[in-house]
């Protein structure tokens, strides 16, 4: 039992399915009180019915309000899951990056805009960002989505950094290949990098909780992506050559 999230209100965007889903059975597990939000209404309400939460739809960022309210007036724990995974290059369309830009980042800054006074006014809140190691590193043919991820996690460290003395608490969730909609959505790309070393979202929501109980801000459910993380910072260049043999591979495979 994680005692911080024993009665906590919780909310977890982006729960309708996939790693979403997995955090909010899991925090339900522990005892707390959580939100199930999703852009997919019957899906947030099959997930909200089965754990006994409250079903919260639409927009993962303008939802604070109507959570805190379905919550009793407080949110301690705030989960932004939701995410869109887009790939290709400079080519993609202005309008397919803002999509990304506005999901996988400003998303959480809406968020957080909203939960900041009360949390820093009694002193404690708790801000979980599911980042992706695309953040940490990147994913071939998935300019959008490597850039904007990395967007994310530089937020989440900001948060963390600006905001820790005054007792709020930040994690950022940076899993590799997690067996979802999203992965088998990736195409070759995601077959090549990811689909070998795919876990199952519960075991995604079982590193969180272990981070959690931890205080780490940095949660690795694939704990290798922090060896590959330090050799990105340490020897940039022999990284970028093992990661351009990947692309090569996939542009041979089309």
């Amino acid at each position: 039992m994680v005692e911080v999230l024993r009665d906590a209100g919780v909310v977890v965007t982006g729960a309708g399915g996939g790693i979403g889903a997995a955090l909010a059975r899991r925090f339900a597990d522990e005892g707390a009180r959580v939100v199930v939000n999703d852009l997919d209404a019957g899906a947030a309400e099959q997930v909200a019915a089965e754990i006994g939460g409250t079903a919260v739809a639409g927009d993962a960022s303008g939802i604070v309000a109507e959570a805190r309210e379905a919550l009793g007036g407080t949110i301690d724990i705030f989960c932004a899951n939701a995410g869109v995974g887009t790939g290709g290059g400079p080519e993609t369309d202005d309008e397919v990056w803002l999509q990304a830009w506005d999901v996988n980042v400003m998303a959480h800054v809406r968020a957080t805009r909203e939960l900041l006074p009360q949390w820093l006014d009694r002193g404690s809140g708790r801000f979980i960002a599911t980042v992706s190691a695309a953040g940490l590193l990147t994913m071939i043919g998935a300019a959008p989505y490597s850039v904007t991820k990395h967007g994310a996690l530089a937020f989440a460290e900001w948060l963390a950094l600006t905001y820790r003395h005054r007792g709020i608490r930040v994690h950022a969730v940076c899993p590799q290949g997690v067996r979802t909609d999203m992965l088998r959505a990736s195409g070759a790309a995601g077959e090549l990098v990811l689909a070998p070393t795919a876990i199952e979202p519960e075991e995604v929501a079982e590193a969180v909780l272990q981070g959690i109980a931890d205080e780490r801000f940095l949660i690795l459910p694939h704990p290798e992506a922090g060896k590959y993380y330090a050799a990105r910072a340490t020897d940039t260049d022999r990284w970028i050559d093992s990661m351009n043999r990947l692309q090569q591979k996939l542009e041979h495979s089309g």
